[in-house]
Formats: structure tokens, C-alpha cells, sequence
């Protein structure tokens, strides 16, 4: 089994920064994609930003600019770098790591969220 921890989350002021931390564990032979998701009450959970293992991104147009992801391969580690929050990042962001278990199937882990908060 895997386990995806994130922490980091917290109570910031609008334009303030925060760093998030998502580490994976477990039976995990290669994790190819970890990425950040987010939810915002009374809607679906959406993409923030993933990287895969060769460090190639996809980040979200409402967050470019403003947050970097980054991970480190060798501790199964990803992290997202939040800078200038606004009230519109308040959310429950969660982790998501894609983890290899054969040549043909990959499995995704679910973390069990950080709640940031932007006050105005």
C-alpha cells in the first residue's frame, strides 16, 4: 500500500506566501506524475499543477506565474511553492502521486488534504 501525507496548509494574509509539502511511502517502486489538486467548497476538485518524474510541468493559467511545483525523486517528495495568495486559493488542496505497479498499469494515491486559507 501507499501512503501520501501533504502538510504545510494554514492561515495566511492576501499577497502572503505558503510552502506545501506532499512526501509518498510505502510499496512504491517508480511514483511517474505527483501533482496538486484543489477543492473549493461547492465545487469539483480541479488541477493545480503536476511534474513528472523528468521534471516537466503542468500548471494551471489561474495559479501560473504564482506557484512552482518541484519534487525530489530520491525522497518521493513534491512540493508546491504558493507566492502573492489571494481569497481565491482558499481551498483544501490535496496530493496525488501516480505510482507504477506494472508495465501496463499505474495507480493513483490520494493524500487526505491541507486546508489553505487567504484572508483579504
Amino acid at each position: 500500500q501507499v501512503h501520501v501525507v501533504e502538510s504545510g496548509g494554514g492561515l495566511v494574509q492576501a499577497g502572503g506566501s505558503l510552502r506545501l509539502s506532499c512526501a509518498a511511502s510505502g510499496s512504491i517502486s517508480v511514483i511517474n506524475v505527483m501533482g496538486w489538486y484543489r477543492q473549493i467548497p461547492g465545487k469539483q476538485r480541479e488541477l493545480v499543477a503536476t511534474i513528472t518524474r523528468d521534471d516537466r510541468t503542468n500548471v494551471a493559467d489561474s495559479v501560473k506565474g504564482r506557484f512552482t511545483i518541484s519534487r525530489d525523486n530520491a525522497k518521493n517528495t513534491v512540493y508546491l511553492q504558493m507566492n502573492n495568495l489571494t481569497p481565491e486559493d482558499t481551498a483544501v488542496y490535496y496530493c496525488n502521486a501516480r505510482v507504477v505497479v506494472t508495465q501496463l498499469i499505474q495507480n493513483n494515491y490520494w493524500g487526505q488534504g491541507t486546508q489553505v486559507t487567504v484572508s483579504s
